[in-house]
């Protein structure tokens, strides 16, 4: 089976529930967030933390393995410079896309406020 390795700046309330899954899924979306949005690299998903710096003093990056056949149903997006690319999964595909997850989903940074 091909895999598709994807990216996620994660905020720290949706790290918690990623931890309480066992690493397994994403929680639910909220109302006000239509999609949920995996990246193409680490480098741009470190960029987005920042965001997470900024308003919660804390922001994670994590890295997951998505079958190939399924993320490819979601054409990547390029939101800004060449390296700003992403997925545009909808909310309510976010289950379907938790079961095509293959392996854990891994904390692999974490940036605080200095």
């Amino acid at each position: 089976m091909e895999t598709v390795t994807c990216y996620s700046p994660t905020g720290e309330k949706d790290s918690e529930l990623v931890k309480e899954s066992g690493y397994k899924k994403w929680p639910p979306r909220l109302p006000e967030q239509p999609i949920f949005y995996p990246v193409t690299n680490e480098e741009y998903a470190i960029a987005l933390t920042q965001w997470n710096i900024t308003d919660f003093g804390v922001g994670y990056v994590t890295k997951f393995e998505v079958v190939k056949s399924f993320i490819e149903k979601y054409p990547i997006k390029c939101v800004g410079a060449k390296s700003h690319t992403e997925w545009w999964v909808p909310a309510e595909d976010l289950e379907d896309l938790n079961k095509n997850i293959v392996g854990k989903i891994e904390v692999i940074g974490e940036y605080r406020n200095s």
